[in-house]
């Protein structure tokens, strides 16, 4: 089934970028209604109108209250028609109403690989720290922040030599592979939750070549 998709970001936009190409590419099957960035000229409306696909910019400044902000923000979402939602490097928490408009359909991509290192700055804290390994998480949001059940992890050495943007870069690679894999499976209704962990159906489809040095679990499927 495919996904109606709203996709909110405050930034650049690379994981918005990599669901585009998914989509066109004919991986990942999502219907994407809505680009909506909190940011007046975030590069992610400029990727979205590259695209041809409806954007909004809804400034989190004019608004009084978190509260009030969410309200606009699921009316728009709601207005376009979409069923879920993907955060693609928003950098807003997302209030218990709001979240509730849209239950088990709200994704979150995050730099690290939780429940390590949560908040705004994943990789550069894990780099801080002088971990080993280091990677990403798909999961899904809840009420407690980079807190929500795990959908697929992607890890990586941590090279001791190197600084926090160069580890972030190799991390974002294989955000570009999970988090499109994560909303396929969703569309596929394949995933199910029990407690906190989150199970996934098989489809008996090809699976996709793992980068070099790098474990992701459940494994990618043929196009991702």
């Amino acid at each position: 089934m495919s996904l109606r998709l709203a996709i909110l970001a405050s930034g650049n936009g690379s994981n918005a970028q990599a669901m585009f190409d998914a989509v066109e590419r004919g991986a990942l099957d999502a219907d994407i209604r809505l680009v909506l960035s909190n940011r007046p000229g975030a590069r992610v409306l400029e990727r979205a109108a590259a695209h041809s696909l409806p954007r909004l910019c809804l400034d989190h400044t004019l608004f009084p209250d978190r509260a009030a902000y969410d309200r606009a923000l699921a009316d728009a979402i709601r207005g376009a028609g979409a069923d879920t939602v993907a955060l693609a490097g928003y950098m807003r928490l997302l209030s218990p109403d709001f979240l509730a408009a849209f239950p088990g359909r709200v994704l979150n991509i995050h730099p690290a690989l939780l429940p390590a290192f949560p908040g705004a700055h994943g990789a550069a804290d894990a780099a801080a720290w002088g971990v080993k390994v280091s990677g990403c998480t798909v999961h899904f949001v809840s009420d407690e922040m980079d807190c929500g059940p795990i959908i697929i992890q992607a890890c990586v050495p941590a090279l001791q030599d190197e600084d926090a943007g160069a580890l972030q870069t190799r991390i974002h690679q294989l955000e570009h592979r999970i988090y499109p894999q994560a909303l396929q499976w969703l569309a596929e209704k394949r995933l199910s939750l029990k407690g906190r962990r989150v199970f996934l159906a098989p489809a008996g489809g090809a699976l996709a070549e793992a980068p070099a040095q790098a474990l992701i679990w459940p494994p990618l499927e043929a196009g991702f």
